[in-house]
């Protein structure tokens, strides 16, 4: 897969929600921590399923819920071995370090 921007700030965003939550990421939260809107993010997604970096699952509806179900994704462990990889080759290239902060 083609190491982009978009790829790098994604990755560190799931990277970053499977550590602090309980691993389950969506959509929706992963645009606003990551800062890439939902015509790049799904697709890139649908690239990391493919890869097997991610399975997905959708949330049992809730009586009385009334938002949509949630399309959640996690991390296989080969996704966190690829992305892993993919985060640290990108803080060694100067392409990124703009990014630098969200290395760290």
């Amino acid at each position: 897969m083609k190491v982009t921007h978009s790829l790098v700030l994604v990755a560190l965003a799931i990277m970053d929600m499977d550590r602090d939550g309980d691993g389950r990421v969506w959509g929706y939260a992963l645009s606003q921590r990551s800062g890439v809107r939902s015509g790049v993010l799904y697709p890139q997604l649908d690239r990391m399923m493919g890869e097997g970096w991610l399975d997905d699952h959708w949330e049992e509806r809730a009586e009385g819920q009334k938002r949509p179900p949630r399309r959640y994704y996690t991390l296989t462990d080969r996704g966190r071995r690829e992305l892993g990889a993919v985060v640290a080759r990108a803080e060694k290239q100067s392409r990124f370090q703009s990014m630098k902060v969200r290395f760290a």
